[in-house]
């Protein structure tokens, strides 16, 4: 990979996704990193006038320091972390991995630990509400492999969808928000028995495009958190703390998870993780996907959630500026793809189809169709 795609790409972390201003602190935090593009952050950091720290991670390394950790140490871990996080105006999070399930191997309650008493303090409550912030994967040949693709194509594809026209796709998104904001009762039909039903009503909206995920491609809001009602099945398979779910179906009454199945053996995984706290049941996320040029799962959420023609729901907790009180340690994407090549669906805000087989259909959100926003280069 060449230095010319590192700085580009460093550029629009530093310039778009975090807008960096003169005198602003941003920590740059990578696992398994090339230098190079470490060097061209720090660059395109300083090019903007900031002051850029880092903190390097090691993917290989993780499972040995959380599995079998004290939460005296992890306490000790975090509050250390997040004096530094405080200081911060920015975050970038650059993660390489060479293999995603890294950390299957380490006991749940150790994950569960760490995510209570680490990642919850210093990102979920720190990090993501108090600095401007962006993640992102780096692509490797476990990332290829994943998408079905030799790692030259793959490479060509992820600098290809990490460095699209994100402000058109801003411009785009704009009024898909405002309809989300303006809806009452959502409606989603589509594969495998998907028959869902909540309302969104007085709940903020999130226009997603490149300032927090790279890619990104997205709209989110929350529903009323007692308000769902129904069966959704994901047809995307997915990863959650590096074990694989297929197949989930969860079945919801006044809001809640009653009935969850996985594919495989993975209903009793899938059962544990529901079971973390009773804000776990409960849905903190709905979003509508619409990257142009990202049309199939690879078990890589940060690519996945922005699939063209999806959706997402999420069992857990609610971000702070679509909040609907859910509140829970655990925050899990779970897709379903709704376009005529994935077995079809539909959207409807208050009776009205607005996507219909994965194209959105009211003449203002046309342009967030493939067609229009940038559909040039081949999808995993």
């Amino acid at each position: 990979m060449s230095d010319t795609r590192h700085a580009a790409l460093a550029r629009v972390l530093a310039r778009h996704s975090c807008a960096v201003e003169p005198g602003e602190h941003v920590l740059i935090e990578t696992w398994d990193v090339p230098e190079s593009m470490i060097e061209a952050t720090i660059a395109a950091v300083r090019e903007a006038g900031g002051h850029a720290h880092l903190a390097l991670r090691s993917s290989r390394l993780m499972p040995a320091l959380v599995g079998g950790a004290r939460e005296d140490a992890l306490r000790a871990w975090a509050e250390a972390d997040l004096l530094r996080m405080k200081q911060m105006a920015g975050y970038i999070g650059i993660r390489g991995s060479h293999n995603i399930s890294e950390m299957a191997g380490v006991a749940e309650g150790d994950m569960k630990a760490f995510a209570r008493l680490y990642q919850k303090p210093v990102h979920f409550e720190q990090r993501v509400n108090h600095t401007k912030w962006v993640v992102l994967r780096w692509p490797n040949p476990s990332m290829a492999q994943l998408a079905g693709m030799s790692t030259r194509e793959f490479e060509e594809f992820y600098f290809a969808v990490c460095t699209l026209d994100y402000a058109a796709m801003t411009r785009a998104a704009r009024p898909l928000a405002d309809r989300m904001q303006a809806a009452d009762k959502v409606r989603l039909v589509g594969p495998g028995e998907t028959d869902l039903a909540f309302s969104i009503k007085g709940i903020g909206v999130k226009p997603c495009t490149g300032q927090r995920n790279i890619p990104d491609g997205e709209c989110f809001t929350a529903p009323v958190r007692d308000s769902v009602e129904g069966v959704v099945r994901f047809n995307a398979p997915t990863i959650y703390n590096g074990k694989n779910f297929d197949d989930v179906r969860l079945v919801f009454r006044r809001g809640k998870v009653v009935e969850a199945t996985a594919g495989g053996a993975g209903t009793a995984a899938l059962q544990s993780i529901l079971d973390t706290d009773e804000g776990a049941r409960y849905v903190g996320e709905f979003a509508i996907g619409f990257h142009p040029r990202i049309l199939k799962p690879m078990r890589d959420i940060l690519f996945d959630e922005k699939i063209a023609g999806s959706f997402h729901f999420t069992p857990g907790r609610a971000y702070e500026d679509a909040d609907n009180g859910n509140r829970s340690e655990i925050h899990w994407d779970l897709v379903g793809i709704q376009r005529a090549d994935a077995g079809g669906g539909e959207i409807h805000f208050d009776g009205e189809v607005i996507r219909r087989d994965g194209i959105f259909l009211p003449a203002d959100l046309r342009d967030l169709n493939p067609d229009r926003l940038g559909a040039s280069v081949p999808a995993p």
